[in-house]
């Protein structure tokens, strides 16, 4: 399916194999760069497991249940995913749409913080911290994680948003480095909304993303 300026959009079923999902990011923005291909934005679940970032540190990896671990080639540190948590692949083409790699990220959390608004939630950036954060004092918790890498200017890896995934998962590591809060989902923040839900709002406000992104094209 096409949704904006040409970028196909692809809701993947049922859990897609981590290894998979990293060749295919590699083929497709290697096409995108060599051969022309279509951006594409991918939608997908993962079975439960943990991702490095570039910047992991050991420390930090506690496992109790034996997820299996990736090097994932992107940045950050680590990152859990599973069933309940949706995450959205990204292989746009920089060269078009603006060589400025903080204003890609920084309209990655816009487009998440628009999506979950549109859902009741008040998302929101906190300085110092990576991902999205809701809720203040003790209810203070991270719902979205983003962790990127680029190259030759094409994009890859993405976001994730908690819709409902198995909280207690995440104990198996110190999510991006952060210990002093905890991670919340759509489900524990009382927001009847699943998985296509979501993907609606993330559809709705994807050219907003955009507009935003190339912004970066223009003069300020």
């Amino acid at each position: 399916m096409e949704i904006a300026q040409g970028i196909e959009w692809k809701v993947a079923p049922g859990l897609t194999d981590y290894s998979e999902a990293l060749a295919a990011m590699e083929n497709r923005a290697a096409a995108v760069r060599d051969a022309g291909a279509r951006e594409l934005v991918w939608l997908v679940e993962h079975p439960p497991l943990f991702t490095a970032g570039t910047s992991a540190d050991e420390s930090e990896l506690i496992n109790p249940q034996h997820f299996p671990v990736f090097e994932a080639g992107r940045g950050g540190r680590y990152t859990y995913h599973g069933p309940g948590q949706r995450v959205v692949y990204l292989m746009l083409d920089l060269d078009r749409r603006g060589r400025d790699i903080r204003r890609f990220v920084h309209s990655l959390e816009g487009w998440i913080i628009d999506s979950l608004g549109l859902l009741g939630v008040e998302a929101r950036r906190e300085p110092g911290r990576i991902g999205i954060w809701t809720g203040h004092g003790a209810e203070e918790a991270k719902i979205g994680a983003i962790g990127v890498r680029v190259k030759r200017w094409v994009t890859l890896h993405g976001i994730s948003i908690n819709v409902a995934p198995a909280l207690d998962h995440f104990q198996g590591i110190v999510p991006c480095g952060i210990s002093e809060f905890g991670v919340t989902s759509l489900s524990k923040l009382g927001i009847d909304a699943d998985m296509a839900a979501l993907d609606a709002r993330l559809q709705a406000t994807f050219p907003a993303f955009l507009s935003n992104l190339q912004g970066c094209n223009k003069e300020p």
